[in-house]
């Protein structure tokens, strides 16, 4: 096969895979419930709880529906306490449970102006409680928590302590929660007597209903330091882990997480009728919980404890996307602008991937000089493959062309290109990040196409003065309509995202145009050495 022709079916098979990788999403979306559908779904699952004996570590179950016990399900309860910051408004059921949070910063408004409340009205909440005991479970969800301290706090400047007890039949449940300014807060549960119980993170929040392929659903860091990730759909519910660090329900941008870098958290996982993962703690008669609700934003983590970092995740390319993400952080530290930060990682991709560009473009270079020779070759020993092959290897050995030297740098770019797509897709500090004039949100499309267009022109041009020997009319037609095709997709997708591949395209032509250069002195040169040698 032509080096020229496989680097187009690579190019081909890196375009179908953005199809079927973000397209399909996108176009055909997975249909989301409404409140009423889930509020219907949930009556029997999200608040019901299993018939659990008190063998230590067993964890909660649904595979019979039978053991369900069913609890009140509402788009409100009756606030008890309400905990203002600077960035947040948090408010408590009288359930004792986290029922919403709303993030107070612009950039996280809704496009009606609103601010974006995290949590769905008929979803599981954090710090729901379920005890094992199908009779004292029923008790404990028809039973409101009493607030002995004040209905409304302020943490703006200083962590404070609401204090919430349960009295149900032989026990007296004890809720202590302190709230930190950045939505950090701990929670210490004490109950009379000792009984088997659970307690929860929530349902993922429900603050992104864009069409993206997003990874939502539940993050388990191990005790072994392994990341697993249960996705919406994805549930089981028999997975079960032990001394867990971090137990994350996240979505797009937000999540609600437990974590214990000392001792751990023994995690189950329940199978909601839906198939999406929730996660529930095994309880202790004195149990301390520290926990996070708000934006995964990598400096607030971090300033949390360095580890809590791993709760940002980018799905399958997370191996990669990871050190992108810090690197574009690194960079956007240094020059505060998140547009120009996404230019300056591109241009040191491209110089990474430089050197073996440089042999690829090169190496076709000489392929479309020696297109002819090849084509006679072919024409002379079409019966005869096997020394067609031998023709065609010692004429590129003689040339020193190289068939495959374009391959790799595309191959390289396929990873690069999908794992800094998870980054620029799930980063939340493009939210809200202006760059030039009329971007005024990186993580939203180009109000005015301008980005698409400019990439699909560029995409165009690039296939212009890029040397090929294609000679597939049908093959060259479709390559040829991959521009309107790219830009179409493109026209909807974050700015940061469209920004990389419009930068890519530009800088790949400035290389094509010096290889060029370099190729014609070498060609140059060659000519010159073969008339001084006849001479």
């Amino acid at each position: 096969m032509e080096q020229q022709d496989l680097n187009k079916r690579l190019l081909l098979a890196l375009a179908l895979s953005f199809m079927v990788f973000v397209g399909y999403s996108y176009f055909f979306p997975v249909k989301e419930l409404t409140p009423t559908q889930t509020q219907k779904v949930q009556t029997t699952q999200e608040h019901a709880t299993p018939n659990v004996t008190q063998t230590q570590n067993i964890a909660p179950t649904t595979n019979d529906s039978n053991t369900m016990t069913k609890a009140p399900v509402e788009k409100a309860l009756p606030t008890i306490a309400t905990i203002r910051s600077t960035n947040f408004i948090m408010t408590i059921d009288e359930l004792g449970r986290i029922s919403q949070m709303e993030l107070l910063e612009k950039k996280y408004q809704t496009e009606e102006g609103e601010h974006l409340k995290m949590l769905s009205p008929t979803a599981v909440k954090p710090l729901e409680v379920r005890f094992s005991d199908v009779k004292l479970n029923e008790e404990a969800f028809k039973t409101p928590y009493t607030n002995s301290g004040a209905s409304t706090l302020d943490v703006a400047n200083a962590a404070q302590t609401l204090t919430l007890t349960q009295t149900l039949s032989g026990v007296k449940v004890t809720k202590k929660i302190t709230v930190k300014p950045t939505g950090e807060y701990e929670v210490d549960i004490s109950l009379s007597n000792d009984l088997p119980y659970f307690v929860t993170p929530g349902h993922r929040p429900v603050a992104d209903n864009s069409r993206y392929m997003l990874v939502r659903g539940a993050l388990i860091k191990g005790s072994d330091n392994i990341i697993t990730t249960i996705q919406d759909g994805d549930a089981e519910g028999v997975e079960k882990f032990q001394h867990a660090k971090i137990a994350s329900a996240f979505d797009r941008y937000v999540a609600s997480m437990f974590f214990d870098f000392n001792k751990g958290l023994n995690v189950s996982i329940i199978k909601e009728a839906n198939g999406d993962p929730l996660i529930f703690v095994e309880g202790a008669q004195n149990l301390y919980l520290h926990a996070y609700i708000g934006a995964k934003n990598y400096e607030v983590l971090k300033s949390i404890n360095p580890e809590l970092t791993d709760a940002i995740e980018f799905g399958f390319f997370t191996f990669l996307s990871k050190p992108f993400y810090k690197v574009l952080l690194w960079i956007h530290a240094h020059i505060g602008n998140w547009g120009w930060a996404i230019i300056i990682f591109t241009l040191l991709v491209k110089l990474i991937l430089f050197p073996l560009s440089y042999k690829g473009m090169m190496s076709m270079q000489k392929l479309k000089d020696l297109a002819p020779k090849m084509k006679e070759i072919k024409e002379k020993y079409k019966g005869d493959p096997a020394k067609m092959n031998a023709q065609m290897m010692a004429m590129y050995k003689k040339h020193g062309a190289n068939p495959m030297g374009g391959c790799l740098p595309m191959i390289l770019q396929i990873p690069v290109f999908f794992a800094l797509y998870r980054v620029l897709l799930n980063a939340v500090e493009l939210e809200g990040a202006p760059w030039i004039l009329w971007i005024d949100n990186l993580a939203q499309m180009d109000p005015y196409y301008v980005l698409p267009i400019l990439m699909g022109a560029s995409m165009w041009f690039q296939q212009r003065i890029t040397p090929t020997t294609m000679q597939d009319p049908l093959q060259e037609k479709i390559f040829k309509f991959f521009p309107v095709l790219m830009t179409v997709f493109f026209i909807y997708f974050p700015a940061g995202l469209v920004l990389y591949w419009l930068v890519n395209n530009l800088f790949t032509i400035a290389q094509q145009y010096f290889i060029n250069h370099m190729y014609a002195k070498h060609k140059a040169a060659a000519a010159l050495t073969d008339k001084t040698k006849k001479d």
